[in-house]
């Protein structure tokens, strides 16, 4: 676990969900969070964590950049006054004095899902790990991998890029998220699966469901939901 970065400090506004701002109670907790309405507020999305999953594609991240995933509204498409992308393997080739002004600039990080442990490897060899602890005004906004980051542990059975042979995280929060809880289709994602990950996690744990976000301020944690959620190893 990565307790030096933890130390150093974090940004203290996250809204860690499973499918994203995807009903009026999460969409307003965001507003809170921003603390102006999010037509006044700039955006970056950051697609990096699907290029490490083998369930995406060029497809899918353009659906995410694109807000055209069928029957949601999670991301780009909340009606930000502007919107960019921000690709952390891009990063290093370009230079750090050209990109931070760009992530301080922003009000959201908006963390799209795919592999969560190939997103942790590019924030740091990127170095937007090391700028977060100075982000204290913005609103980190993850789903499902970009939720997963900011925790202890993300359990083996999310492990598909396996390079480094870990499953440790940030560290950033003291909990870990098991995301799509009950997803219709998905037998790995059920209620039963959820307690036998937690068990294998051992710490602190949250099962979300795409209706539910865990919104973080400082050291004020509460769940927000109009679906399902339960908290785990209490």
């Amino acid at each position: 676990m990565d307790y030096e970065f933890a130390q150093r400090g974090s940004i203290v506004k996250l809204l860690l969900t499973s499918g994203g701002v995807t009903n009026p109670s999460i969409r307003s907790e965001l507003v809170d969070l921003l603390g102006k309405p999010i037509e006044e507020s700039d955006a970056l999305l950051i697609p990096t964590a699907q290029w490490g999953h083998p369930m995406c594609s060029p497809q899918t991240v353009w659906m995410s950049t694109a807000g055209r995933w069928p029957d949601q509204t999670g991301l780009t498409e909340l009606g930000w006054r502007s919107v960019g992308v921000l690709e952390l393997s891009a990063l290093p080739t370009i230079g750090r004095e050209r990109w931070e002004p760009w992530v301080t600039a922003a009000d959201a990080l908006l963390v799209d899902g795919g592999e969560a442990i190939y997103l942790i490897r590019w924030m740091r060899e990127s170095g937007l790990a090391d700028l977060l602890p100075s982000l204290a005004d913005t609103v980190w906004v993850g789903v499902s991998a970009g939720s997963m980051v900011m925790t202890p542990r993300i359990g083996r059975q999310f492990v598909e890029w396996d390079v480094d042979g870990t499953d440790e995280a940030l560290g950033v929060v003291d909990f870990s998220i098991f995301p799509h809880l009950d997803y219709p289709g998905w037998a790995s994602n059920s209620s039963e699966s959820a307690v036998r990950w937690a068990a294998e996690i051992e710490g602190r744990s949250f099962a979300i469901d795409d209706a539910t976000a865990i919104a973080v301020h400082g050291h004020d944690v509460r769940v927000i939901s109009e679906g399902k959620w339960r908290e785990l190893n209490v």
